[in-house]
């Protein structure tokens, strides 16, 4: 009896990743939530998009943002406070990709309120996306890039030196146009972590 015990409780504590006939299987759950005014058609275009590299995707309805994250003088939201709060909303097994049409800010080298496209613990449970510094044209593009540039870093990925690679760091610019696709060491990370990537 104790050893079926023992069994039954390592079960329920394995990781969420599964090995079957060689193949990794991905049982985390990502949580789609817009933020604020976010545009119902841009979170389900990332919805569809997230659904391609793990099938276990929801989409929630659009909750306001956290009072604790407004910054009024610059009419912004700090984003570290935003992922402090989105992580508390999810279960064990899931991560949460906040989606934003308002700017973003961060303490970064030194300056207290530096602006960004996106942020996300490495690891976690949470990361927040805004559009508010992409530019016009290719804007979707650029905006899921920086999606799965977020949840990279929750898996664990640090940023990368590769200039063509999606973890790159921006570095205070916008380089996402340049940024192809994930370099082979960041993208072999991910699909160990299970991810639906071609190699």
């Amino acid at each position: 009896m104790k050893y079926y015990f023992i069994i039954l409780l390592c079960s329920l504590i394995s990781c969420t990743n599964t090995r079957k006939d060689g193949e990794i299987k991905n049982n985390k759950v990502i949580v789609i939530q817009p933020l604020g005014d976010f545009k119902l058609v841009q979170a389900r275009k990332v919805f569809v998009q997230v659904k391609q590299i793990n099938p276990n995707v929801v989409l929630r309805k659009s909750i306001s943002f956290p009072e604790i994250a407004y910054y009024k003088p610059r009419n912004r939201y700090r984003a570290d406070s935003i992922i402090r709060t989105l992580r508390n909303t999810i279960g064990r097994d899931s991560v949460i990709v906040g989606l934003s049409n308002s700017d973003i800010s961060v303490t970064k080298n030194g300056i207290q309120d530096w602006g960004v496209m996106g942020l996300g613990y490495r690891p976690g449970k949470s990361c927040v996306v805004s559009d508010f510094r992409m530019a016009v044209k290719n804007r979707n593009e650029q905006f899921y890039k920086v999606v799965l540039h977020e949840l990279g870093h929750t898996e664990g990925l640090p940023h990368c030196k590769i200039k063509t690679c999606l973890m790159r760091d921006a570095d205070g610019g916008n380089h996402l146009n340049e940024e192809k696709d994930f370099c082979e060491n960041c993208k072999s990370f991910l699909i160990s972590k299970g991810w639906n990537l071609l190699r």
